[in-house]
C-alpha cells in the first residue's frame, strides 16, 4: 500500500511579503500622495531589525497595522507610531506626536500643547485652566537641584473658534491607563514614558473636541484601547490575496 503524503503550503515570512510587488502596490494605494510604498516598506523592514520578535507575529496582524498606518499617512518610525509584538500578534501603538498630527487635520484645532509635570516644576491649575507651568530648570527662585519624578501631565487645546479645553491627569491616573494597556510593560511605555503620558492626557481631552471620523477610527485602532473594556476587532485581512495568490 502506497503511503499518501500531503505537502503543507509554504509559509512566507513578513520580509518576503514586504518584497512582493503586489503588496507594495496595496500599500501604495492606501498611502497619501506625498508618501511612497517603498519608503513605508523600508521603515517596516527597519522595525523588524530593531524589534526581532515582530518577525514572529502573524503576517495578517503585521500588515493590518501597516495598512492602517498607511491609510492615516503615519509611519511606524518610533516617533509617530510603534509596532509592538504581543505574543504572535502585532499591535499598533500611536505616539503622542502621531496623535497630534492626526488631530491637526481636523482643521478645527488652532494649537495643541501637552506636557508632563515634574516634582521640581511650578504648576498651577484652577477651575479647569492651566494658570502656570514653569519647568524646574527655568525657575528664578527656589530652583531645585533636579527635575524630580513625573507627577502628572496636562493638555491645553485651543480651537479655531477661540474655545479652550484643558485636561489634567495625575501620575496615578496615567499609571492606571498604562496597566490596562497590553503594551504597558514594553515599547514606548518603557522607553518614552513622558511622551505616552502626554498622549494619555490628550486622548482624554480629545473627547471634548470635534474630530473627523477618520481620526476617531485611528484612535480606536490604537492598541492602547483607552477606556474600552473589550478589544476592538480590526477587519480581517487576506494576506494571500494581497500578494496575488496562495501561499503555496
Amino acid at each position: 500500500m502506497n503511503a499518501i503524503t500531503t505537502e503543507q503550503p509554504k509559509k512566507h515570512s513578513i520580509r518576503e511579503y514586504l518584497a512582493a510587488p503586489s503588496m507594495l502596490e496595496q500599500i501604495g494605494r492606501a498611502l497619501p500622495q506625498h508618501m511612497t510604498a517603498e519608503r513605508m516598506a523600508r521603515i517596516a523592514t527597519t522595525c523588524l531589525a530593531r524589534v526581532p520578535k515582530l518577525a514572529e507575529c502573524t503576517p495578517e496582524s503585521f500588515f493590518r497595522c501597516l495598512l492602517d498606518l498607511s491609510a492615516w499617512g503615519l509611519e511606524p518610525d518610533g516617533r509617530h507610531a510603534h509596532l509592538i509584538p504581543y505574543g504572535k500578534e502585532c499591535t499598533l501603538v500611536l505616539d503622542y506626536k502621531g496623535i497630534v498630527a492626526l488631530a491637526y487635520r481636523s482643521e478645527k484645532i488652532l494649537s495643541i500643547h501637552c506636557d508632563v509635570i515634574r516634582e521640581g516644576d511650578l504648576f498651577e491649575f484652577s477651575l479647569g485652566e492651566v494658570k502656570q507651568h514653569t519647568p524646574w530648570a527655568f525657575r528664578n527662585e527656589g530652583k531645585p537641584t533636579s527635575a524630580g519624578e513625573i507627577v502628572g501631565a496636562y493638555a491645553y487645546i485651543k480651537l479655531v473658534n477661540g474655545a479652550i479645553k484643558c485636561e489634567l491627569m495625575s501620575r496615578d491616573e496615567i499609571e492606571a491607563i498604562r496597566k490596562r494597556s497590553r503594551a504597558g510593560n514594553s515599547g514606548p511605555w518603557v522607553t518614552d514614558f513622558a511622551e505616552m503620558s502626554k498622549k494619555t492626557v490628550f486622548r482624554r481631552a480629545s473627547k471634548w473636541i470635534p474630530l473627523s471620523a477618520e481620526i476617531v477610527q485611528a484612535f480606536e485602532r490604537d492598541d492602547e484601547q483607552f477606556a474600552v473594556s473589550q478589544p476592538i476587532k480590526a477587519d480581517p485581512i487576506d494576506i494571500a490575496g494581497l500578494i496575488g495568490g496562495s501561499d503555496e
